[in-house]
């Protein structure tokens, strides 16, 4: 029985909307699996959304989240590696979890080689083919001059604004409660491009709120979608040889993809 520490992918918490779950309970939740996991875990991703907004104006953070934040603190603290990507909701993340938490802070998806295998991770927004109106307010919201001009509205004005952007973009968004095929997956569509120049044993990815475990046309690549943790609770562990996706506290967890797996719950 391998003795090799595991290493834990999740993502889509949108903190600061309420689900299944009140925002407040979910962050408790998500606290307790991070009690759960840590002491078997060497390394923890986040990969992505974890809030629903955060901006960062040079001395305010958004309110709340601070049973979450402490227990980030407590863990980098006690030796154990965070790592941090922005997603689409939480892009405004600048320097904070890097000099306040020790958590380095991903834009970009990254590889990285875990006990041999290699990974291939990112959140997973304006990837693949279309969403081309996304990919540009993207391009807009990255602008330095845009989040200088943002960061001049008051604090009360600014989220209260973000958070409405937000709700319409969901509001306006299709069911993605539904695996749609390897041809309208965009991220699956973009993973069978990227291997063929840059090989991964695994594409760990969060964004499309849908945990889903697919094979790759090679035959040995693997799609991850994390999924998220507004109704289904999903992440991925990985034990040095497999990698699994997993539900907290959830009995109605269901993976999707082309892949013959077995509800599990931690």
């Amino acid at each position: 029985m391998s003795t090799t520490k595991k290493t834990y992918f999740a993502s889509d918490f949108h903190l600061g909307i309420n689900a299944r779950l009140r925002s407040a309970d979910r962050e408790k939740q998500i606290v307790r699996w991070l009690d759960t996991v840590a002491p078997e875990a060497e390394a923890i991703y986040l990969v992505g959304d974890v809030f629903d907004f955060w901006f960062e104006y040079r001395t305010v953070i958004p309110k709340g989240y601070v049973r979450l934040l402490g227990k980030l603190a407590e863990l980098t603290d006690a030796g154990l590696p965070v790592y941090f990507f922005t997603g689409n909701h939480d892009m405004w993340v600048f320097r904070f979890f890097e000099e306040e938490l020790g958590i380095p802070t991903y834009r970009q998806p990254i590889v990285r080689d875990i006990h041999g295998k290699t990974f291939f991770i990112g959140h997973g927004d304006g990837l693949g083919p279309g969403d081309h109106g996304y990919k540009f307010i993207k391009r807009v919201f990255a602008n330095p001059f845009c989040q200088w001009a943002f960061e001049r509205l008051h604090p009360n004005l600014g989220v209260g604004l973000a958070n409405y952007w937000s709700g319409r973009s969901r509001a306006a968004a299709p069911d993605a409660r539904q695996f749609l095929g390897p041809d309208r997956e965009w991220l699956i569509a973009y993973c069978e491009r990227k291997i063929q120049t840059q090989y991964a044993d695994y594409c760990v990815f969060g964004h499309r709120h849908l945990p889903i475990d697919y094979t790759l046309n090679n035959g040995r690549s693997r799609y991850i979608n994390l999924g998220e943790w507004l109704h289904y609770n999903s992440y991925a562990v990985f034990d040095g040889e497999q990698m699994s996706l997993q539900f907290f506290e959830n009995e109605n967890g269901k993976i999707f993809g082309n892949t013959p797996l077995a509800f599990s719950q931690h």
